[in-house]
């Protein structure tokens, strides 16, 4: 079962994010973040793409984690991202990115941090559900879909 209920709120879903270039996405990744979360959206954008430079965040199969830590937070949070058209990415498969798992961590939340990223990663290496993200429809099925409230409505 998908439970990333910790991560995410609904205000943290663009699913259909314009976006030519790494730049341009991060950029508005840095506006989703304002949005969901009162973080200020050119630091999120820079730390992004400071965090990009160390080296891609292409996690293969159209997906991309990109990650970045800021002193603001007080936990690690999530924005998640479709594309309308896919970007380059420069992924270890140097397929092109069209969805996005952002993690945003405190800047001390080393451990915590990548619990997150490992958690988001066993998620997103699941093809089917990958696909399911893909094809959900609205922001508000994505997000159900990332918090298992089909799952826990079933039980």
């Amino acid at each position: 079962m998908t439970d990333l209920s910790d991560l995410l709120v609904p205000e943290a879903i663009a699913s259909a994010l314009p976006a030519a270039n790494k730049k341009a996405l991060f950029q508005h990744l840095g506006a989703v973040a304002t949005r969901a979360y009162g973080l200020d959206a050119r630091l999120v954008a820079d730390r992004l793409a400071a965090r990009e430079k160390l080296g891609s965040t292409g996690f293969g199969g159209g997906i991309a984690i990109p990650h970045a830590r800021l002193d603001e937070l007080r936990s690690v949070v999530a924005i998640v991202a479709l594309l309308p058209q896919p970007i380059d990415f420069a992924a270890v498969d140097e397929l092109p990115v069209d969805l996005v798992f952002t993690l945003l961590s405190p800047t001390g939340a080393g451990a915590d941090h990548l619990k997150a990223l490992a958690r988001v990663s066993r998620q997103l290496r699941d093809r089917s559900f990958a696909a399911k993200l893909r094809g959900a429809g609205s922001e508000d099925a994505i997000y159900a879909l990332l918090v298992g409230v089909e799952a826990r409505d079933a039980a």
